[in-house]
């Protein structure tokens, strides 16, 4: 998992993959107001007053009108939604004010700077929990509502996102296409995708290319051997040429695995607990028909040794 998140955030520190994101999925009318132009990433290392240090996540800054906006990109890849995220990410906006007032980083009037806070949500089941951070709170008197914290962060569930229309579609939604595709073709086209896609600078195509042979092959087709490509379009091409053999080859082992799962469900009903010198040699037995030649003889034999023998 680890290297799954380290290699998620690699993509999201590219200014072409965040430009697209804000384009293609903050629907609102002050992103289009926005200079991507002047899209840049800035330091994400906050520390706390006893000193203890957060790294951050993925924190940028763009010219908004006349004036900076901060844009948090908080990437949640926990299986389980954390009911008090608000409380998380206001938190972490508060360690940010922090630090840029420490640093004077202030608007020419002396005030804050505004900060949106993105959670890019990628977990199985869907967001459950609310965004506003006082709705967590107990009711309390109406003279009382004033003073309770108002924060809001804006989520993206990705793995329910709609499909965007073709003519709408990105780099960012090409990462997320590629990161819900559950069949192999359906993976191939979104490689594609990104592979033709004019605005992916080299440096892009690396972290692609990377995130891809080291986390997303390995993790879609366990065991096999990923060949080495120099682009995304040789990427493509050697998918191309494997993927059909690697689905045959995950559907075999798939089989192997329900057959021998079977083989020892009936051992034990036979003879009781199996002793794992016994489950290992079975577990070893790869060809299908001398596996179902050891199912056939489980109806004779009249011990474990019998049955090995």
């Amino acid at each position: 998992m680890a290297d799954h998140d380290h290699g998620y955030k690699l993509l999201f520190s590219h200014v072409s993959v965040v430009a697209d994101l804000l384009r293609g999925f903050v629907r609102e009318d002050w992103v289009q107001e926005l200079d991507f132009e002047t899209l840049e990433r800035v330091d994400g290392s906050y520390v706390f007053d006893d000193l203890r240090h957060r790294e951050s996540d993925m924190v940028w800054k763009v010219r908004w009108k006349d004036r900076v906006l901060y844009i948090y990109i908080l990437l949640e890849f926990q299986s389980t939604v954390d009911p008090f995220m608000p409380v998380r990410s206001m938190t972490y906006t508060g360690l940010l004010l922090q630090t840029l007032i420490r640093q004077k980083m202030l608007t020419p009037a002396g005030l804050l700077p505004p900060i949106f806070m993105l959670v890019l949500y990628n977990g199985i089941g869907p967001w459950t929990t609310l965004q506003e951070i006082a709705d967590l709170f107990e009711p309390v008197p109406a003279g009382l509502q004033v003073y309770l914290p108002r924060f809001r962060h804006f989520l993206l569930d990705e793995n329910r996102l709609p499909d965007m229309e073709e003519s709408e579609r990105n780099l960012a939604a090409a990462l997320f296409g590629l990161e819900r595709s559950r069949d192999p073709e359906d993976l191939r086209r979104h490689v594609s995708r990104i592979a033709e896609d004019e605005k992916m600078d080299e440096s892009f195509q690396r972290s692609v290319q990377t995130w891809l042979t080291q986390v997303v092959l390995p993790a879609r087709f366990p065991g096999v051997q990923v060949p080495e490509v120099r682009n995304l379009k040789e990427m493509h091409s050697m998918l191309v040429e494997n993927m059909t053999k690697w689905a045959r080859q995950e559907k075999e082992e798939a089989r192997q695995e329900g057959a021998h799962d079977v083989v020892f469900s009936l051992m034990e009903a036979r003879f009781g607990s199996i002793p794992e010198e016994v489950r290992r040699r079975v577990q070893q037995i790869e060809d299908m028909e001398e596996l179902k030649a050891l199912g056939r003889r489980l109806l004779s034999a009249s011990s474990l040794s019998d049955l090995l023998h």
